[in-house]
């Protein structure tokens, strides 16, 4: 393992800190085609106490720009372009799929167009357990029992019978939908306690439990679920003091598995399945530079996954800042059901989204997707609550806060679309800026306070922008 000492951990960070000083990773457009088109008129979509995603009135640009005397103000520059967006979405539980089920046909076709299909909320990212997580009917693995280091056991028929088929279903409605995997804990005979509810990893059963992997991709490959990317453990530094699937993952464990068994294996195999490491808090940044300076692992893993529990959003700029090529993902986060304001925290998930975006992640990935009014299914200690909320008894869809916020991240910034500067005056608002493909710009405003008026500036054109309280507001124009 290539050892990273402080003095070269400062030393690369000096330099990240000159590299992200740079322009854009984006070709930079021409003042020209930077300034918004001479007919062309602001779209705006409001989320507030009143409406849901609604479409507002259309603004018109002023030319030349009309000041206005201490106005609050939201100036996009084009020309600062960083990274490409892949998508938003959540985790396809056992949990979440088994809630999914429960719908009737008709009402469970309905739902997914609204929040899967391009032309609705177009949610395109999915996180998949392997085995049991947390949010389970019950604690299992593709190969519990005895020691079988041959996988003679091995089988992913428990998925089949709600989890496969809510995969298909969501990928037939989006098929651009990107699936990554990420295990709670290897089966019990791996680990040290002999069970998948906390505890730590053999690493004499590296082997075996790349192969388990390996197993795992292909099975589900051949029943039409390809997954793109994989992380080697959910949340790496803790066992959840036994309470629940978990696995504790230290950083020499993380660097010996992927470097010498699991990215070889998948190699040698020809699956291109990408790498991600960590999955885990922002405050374990640090880890997640010295595990990137091994440049085995490097060889096979070129990505960070994140979650918020615990730290800021500025860490993941830190590990940028010394790996300027590496990728940044959000891969879980959500409400709890028990909070007065599940349901309308919209401008407070907007926030996160924003401040999540603004430190280079590429995706934004919720916890469970649907859970009953009462976190369930569920095997853990914690009370989440899920994007939506499917009532046990009478099948009732509730949509949370965190739904909403997604309805207009999902809808505005495409797949493919470049994050822009965004840069304003007040700190409580928050923001951020984005270009799609097809040429159309997007801004996001969460403004959490009383209604106000901002001033959106791109180049030498304004537009006054209302804002409504305890808001979110998409403004789109070419």
């Amino acid at each position: 393992m290539a050892k990273q000492t402080r003095r070269s951990f400062l030393e690369l960070s000096a330099l990240g800190a000159v590299a992200a000083s740079l322009p854009g990773t984006g070709a930079a457009q021409d003042s020209q085609n930077k300034m918004p088109r001479s007919n062309s008129a602001i779209s705006v979509w409001v989320t507030s106490d009143e409406e849901r995603h609604q479409a507002g009135p259309e603004i018109q640009w002023n030319q030349p720009a009309q000041q206005r005397a201490n106005a609050e103000e939201i100036r996009v520059n084009p020309d600062k372009r960083f990274q490409d967006i892949l998508g938003f979405g959540g985790a396809f539980t056992d949990a979440a799929c088994y809630t999914f089920n429960r719908l009737e046909p008709a009402a469970r076709e309905a739902l997914f167009h609204e929040m899967f299909h391009p032309s609705q909320m177009g949610l395109s990212m999915g996180r998949l357990p392997v085995g049991s997580s947390d949010y389970a009917t019950k604690v299992y693995s593709f190969d519990e029992g005895e020691p079988d280091p041959e996988m003679k056991r091995f089988s992913i028929d428990h998925d089949r019978e709600y989890i496969l088929p809510m995969l298909r279903q969501a990928r037939q409605v989006n098929p651009g939908l990107f699936l990554f995997s990420s295990p709670w804990s290897p089966p019990g005979w791996m680990k040290f306690n002999g069970s998948m509810l906390g505890g730590s990893m053999r690493n004499h059963y590296f082997a075996a439990y790349a192969e388990y992997y390996l197993r795992f991709l292909k099975a589900y490959a051949a029943e039409g679920v390809s997954v793109q990317a994989l992380t080697s453990q959910n949340e790496v530094d803790t066992d959840q003091d036994g309470r629940m699937p978990a696995c504790i993952w230290p950083q020499e464990y993380e660097i010996a598995f992927i470097s010498e068994h699991l990215g070889p294996l998948l190699e040698s195999n020809g699956i291109d399945t990408k790498i991600w490491i960590l999955d885990h808090n922002y405050n374990l940044w640090g880890r997640a530079v010295c595990t990137l300076a091994d440049e085995r692992l490097r060889k096979y893993a070129s990505a960070v996954a994140w979650h918020g529990y615990v730290g800021t959003p500025e860490m993941m700029s830190k590990v940028r800042d010394v790996w300027p090529d590496v990728e940044m993902h959000w891969t879980e986060g959500g409400p709890d059901y028990r909070d007065p304001h599940y349901l309308n925290d919209w401008c407070q998930w907007g926030s996160t989204f924003s401040d999540i975006l603004k430190n280079w992640c590429q995706s934004i990935t919720a916890w469970n997707l649907a859970l009953d009014e009462t976190g369930h299914p569920n095997v853990g200690p914690f009370s989440c609550g899920g994007v939506v909320t499917i009532h046990s008894q009478t099948r009732e869809v509730t949509r949370s806060g965190q739904f909403w916020a997604f309805a207009h991240y999902g809808r505005a910034f495409r797949r493919g679309a470049r994050r822009i500067e965004s840069v304003g005056s007040n700190i409580d608002l928050r923001h951020v800026a984005a270009q799609n493909l097809d040429g159309e710009y997007a801004v996001i405003v969460s403004n959490p306070g009383g209604a106000r008026t901002v001033q959106l500036a791109v180049a030498n054109y304004t537009a006054t922008i209302p804002l409504k309280q305890n808001s979110l507001t998409t403004l789109l124009w070419h």
